[in-house]
């Protein structure tokens, strides 16, 4: 998509965006139709890119929300299919995040039918609070992070999302980050900390906190889908992609 069209599309695609965002907190799926405008050919035989955004309770909303939306929107810039759904390990209808805004949750857990899975952080600086802290109190999303490994699954985090990560013994004795808050704590269960915004040591990949969501899955739709249907993104949001990304093999990226 050149840059002229994508201007002229714009504001239609915003509108569609906040239809589809409101349809979206219901079904817990991403939708991709903007009335009047040519959708990107799909070409036949292209795997779909299925992306998994873990809810639970007290998670940080830019923390899901930022990676639902860059994931999503990316469908616009891509000749493969893109589905982004909400999932938790819990059988819930909804989830009342840290602010109070109450998310539906439409998509059961199943990380065999993931390509990428993005976990978020949230209420970590409250520990007795629902949260990270309760979550790995409980232990139920921990475990399941821990089995849902195999190959072809990249497991993402960003924010205090990774803790969960560490408690599932993921990131022990790999290059990572996460918020800086925690990351003594990360590097303590054994992390092996980079001074980077995203990290990537291939099948997993971690980001700092709260708005490195959108550089987390910004870098991912460059690693997955191109850099055009990045820049394509980048453009759309009128954001830039920033600091440092550290990956593996090169240190930095």
């Amino acid at each position: 998509m050149n840059r002229r069209t994508l201007l002229r599309t714009t504001t239609a695609l915003g509108a569609a965006t906040l239809t589809a965002g409101g349809a979206a907190a219901h079904a817990g799926t991403a939708t991709a139709a903007t009335p009047g405008r040519k959708e990107p050919h799909k070409e036949p035989g292209r795997r779909t890119l299925r992306v998994h955004v873990v809810m639970f309770e007290g998670v940080e909303e830019l923390d899901f929300t930022a990676p639902y939306e860059v994931f999503s929107a990316s469908d616009y810039f891509t000749d493969r299919e893109v589905d982004v759904r909400y999932v938790s390990v819990d059988d819930v209808r909804t989830v009342t995040a840290a602010y109070g805004t109450t998310v539906r949750v439409g998509h059961r857990w199943a990380p065999e039918e993931a390509d990428v899975l993005v976990v978020p952080g949230g209420g970590y600086a409250r520990p007795a609070d629902p949260g990270v802290h309760a979550e790995i109190r409980r232990g139920t999303l921990p475990r399941a992070l821990a089995d849902a490994s195999r190959p072809g699954l990249t497991v993402s985090a960003l924010c205090t999302g990774v803790m969960l990560l560490s408690a599932a013994g993921l990131t022990r004795g790999r290059p990572c980050t996460t918020h800086h808050r925690a990351r003594a704590d990360l590097e303590q269960q054994g992390g092996v900390l980079k001074n980077a915004r995203v990290v990537d040591d291939g099948d997993l990949v971690t980001a700092g906190g709260v708005t490195s969501g959108l550089d987390l899955a910004l870098w991912l739709v460059r690693r997955e889908l191109g850099p055009e249907a990045a820049i394509g993104l980048e453009e759309m949001l009128e954001y830039e992609a920033r600091g440092t990304v550290w990956t593996e093999g090169k240190g930095r990226g």
